[in-house]
C-alpha cells in the first residue's frame, strides 16, 4: 500500500494528511480546498475511490450523503475509515449502506488542528468495526508509530465518554465566548487557561459544535446535568448570602 485516498480536505483533512504523508502518497478529493504539499495529489473522486484504503474526513452532517454517494463505487477488498468526532452515528451509517464486503474502521483522532500543533501526547480512538481485509492491525501500528496513543473501545462507549469530555469542553468554550471573556491586567494562569480553551474550541466551526450536540446521543443529558450544576451552585450562593444577611 503506497498511497491512500482522503475525501475531505478541510482543516482536519489537512492534519490527517500531515500524519499520513509520513508513509504514503495521498490522493485527496474536496469540492473547495486544494493542497500545495508535494505528497498530496488533488484528484477526481473516482481516482480517490480506487485506493485500497479511503479515509472520509467530512463534516458529520455531510457524512451520510457522502457514504451514499461513494458506496456504489467501492469494490470488495477496500476499507473505509471515518474520523468523525461521534461514533454511533457514522458506524451505523457505514454498516447499513456500505457493501458487506467493504471493510470498516471507525476512528476518532482526539485532537484538532490547534491541539495537534501544541500537543505531544496525541490520542486516537479506534474500533475494529468490520475488518474484512486485515487492515485494522496495520493502521493501528501505523498510528502508534507516529507517536499516537490508541484507545480501543466500542462506538457507544466512545460517545458516552466523549459527551462528558469533548462535549463539556466545547460547550464551556462556547459559553465563555458568549459571556464575553477577554484578557485583563489581572489574568491568573487559570484565567489564561480559560482563554486558551475559548480559542481552541471556537477556532473550530459552529457547524462542528452543533454536530457534536446533535449527533451524540449522550450530549443532551450532559447539557442537562451541566445546567443543573450551574443552578445548584447559584442556589447555594443565594442561600448562604441570605443566611449571612439574617445574621
Amino acid at each position: 500500500m503506497n498511497s491512500v485516498g482522503v475525501i475531505g480536505f478541510g482543516r482536519f483533512g489537512k492534519i490527517l494528511a500531515d500524519i499520513l504523508q509520513k508513509g504514503f502518497l495521498i490522493k485527496a478529493y474536496d469540492l473547495v480546498n486544494v493542497s500545495t504539499v508535494p505528497s498530496v495529489k488533488m484528484c477526481e473522486l473516482e481516482e480517490v475511490l480506487s485506493e485500497e484504503t479511503v479515509f472520509v474526513a467530512v463534516p458529520i452532517r455531510q457524512f451520510k450523503d457522502v457514504i451514499n454517494n461513494i458506496s456504489p463505487k467501492l469494490k470488495p477488498g477496500q476499507t473505509v475509515i471515518d474520523v468523525c468526532s461521534v461514533k454511533n452515528y457514522p458506524v451505523d451509517i457505514m454498516r447499513n449502506i456500505l457493501d458487506e464486503k467493504v471493510g470498516i474502521i471507525a476512528t476518532h483522532p482526539l485532537f484538532g488542528p490547534d491541539s495537534f500543533r501544541s500537543n505531544n501526547r496525541l490520542k486516537m480512538m479506534m474500533n475494529n468495526t468490520r475488518d474484512l481485509n486485515s487492515h485494522y492491525s496495520f493502521w493501528k501500528e501505523f498510528f502508534k508509530n507516529q507517536g499516537i496513543e490508541i484507545l480501543e473501545m466500542s462506538p457507544d462507549d466512545h460517545d458516552r465518554l466523549a459527551a462528558s469530555t469533548q462535549g463539556v469542553t466545547h460547550l464551556l468554550g462556547r459559553i465563555l465566548r458568549e459571556y464575553g471573556i477577554k484578557k485583563t491586567t489581572l489574568d491568573t494562569q487559570g484565567f489564561r487557561d480559560l482563554l486558551d480553551l475559548v480559542d481552541q474550541t471556537c477556532n473550530d466551526s459552529w457547524e462542528l459544535f452543533t454536530d457534536l450536540q446533535h449527533y451524540n446521543p449522550y450530549t443532551k443529558s450532559m447539557v442537562k446535568v451541566f445546567k443543573n450544576a450551574f443552578v445548584n451552585i447559584d442556589e447555594r450562593l443565594k442561600k448562604e448570602q441570605n443566611e449571612t444577611m439574617e445574621n
